[in-house]
């Protein structure tokens, strides 16, 4: 059974202090890239809505953080993931490597954009 989760904070507080402070590093850059995204958690795990839009969540697991940026976000950005496992919608950064806070925000910020243009 998933834990249910009421807040990122109480997410991020169920992980080792390592594994929280990349996801911390995470949510600053998404943050700070979109600072009128709303928190929440969905479908179990730290997301960010825009526009009552999912935007991008975030989550950890064994051996990586994951991102996901829904299915446009790797794909815009497919030639740039190479270094990392990917899957439709999904990108695993590996625990032992520094997450790449400019990829992240790149992708985010691509993604604020689209659900915005969506909007019109």
């Amino acid at each position: 059974m998933r834990n249910q989760f009421v807040s990122i904070d109480d997410y991020l507080a169920s992980f080792p202090l390592d594994v929280q402070q990349k996801l911390q590093g995470i949510r600053a850059v998404i943050r700070r890239t979109a600072p009128d995204a709303e928190e929440a958690i969905r479908y179990g795990i730290p997301t960010f809505r825009l526009n009552n839009t999912n935007l991008v969540h975030f989550a950890a697991f064994s051996h990586h953080v994951s991102f996901f940026p829904a299915a446009s976000g790797v794909g815009k950005f497919r030639k740039e993931l190479f270094a990392y496992h990917t899957s439709k919608g999904t990108i695993h950064f590996p625990l032992d490597k520094t997450v790449p806070s400019d990829l992240v925000e790149r992708i985010t910020r691509f993604r604020v954009e689209e659900v915005l243009a969506k909007k019109k």
